[in-house]
């Protein structure tokens, strides 16, 4: 059975009868203010850490290469998805503008129907041209590694000082 209890704050204290040891505090002090590794030479310690930093670089290194690979997969099914959609989209689109400009020369010259055609067309593809533009700029690459690197930079920066 122990000797110790929790108050309500949280700290632990002897139980009463029992009397805390003046010297386990005083070793307890002394041993928060020695190095963890005082046995070992600066150099050694420069080699731990040149280590750490080359394993971590590499585990860097392989969580984006991991990451990559899914998102290229992904984008490799996505594009073909997308591939199929628009041979299709363009052969509707061509039937379909080729019975709107007949459609329209029963009321208009031949040219000019077509033309109107080829304009709505032109205007389409404008207005998809921005709205893909505008997507393209919100697409942040890697975010996980990146947001690791940046973990990675701080602890780096704390070890420093």
């Amino acid at each position: 059975m122990s000797t110790r209890t929790a108050n309500t704050e949280g700290d632990v204290r002897t139980a009463p009868g029992r009397a805390a040891s003046a010297a386990a505090v005083a070793t307890e002090a002394e041993r928060a203010t020695e190095p963890k590794q005082a046995d070992r030479s600066l150099k050694e310690l420069f080699g731990d850490v040149t280590s750490e930093v080359t394993t971590l670089l590499r585990q860097e290194v392989a969580l984006a290469r991991v990451e990559l690979r899914d998102e290229a997969q992904r984008a490799g099914k996505a594009a073909g998805g997308f591939a199929g959609a628009g041979f299709a989209g363009w052969m509707s689109a061509v039937l379909l503008s080729l019975a709107v400009a007949w459609l329209l020369d029963q009321a208009m010259n031949r040219a000019l129907a077509f033309a109107l055609v080829g304009i709505a067309w032109a205007v389409a593809a404008l207005i998809l041209f921005k709205i893909g533009r505008r997507e393209m700029r919100n697409v942040r690459p890697l975010p996980k590694t990146t947001e690791s690197i940046k973990e990675d930079v701080r602890w780096l920066n704390e070890q420093k000082s």
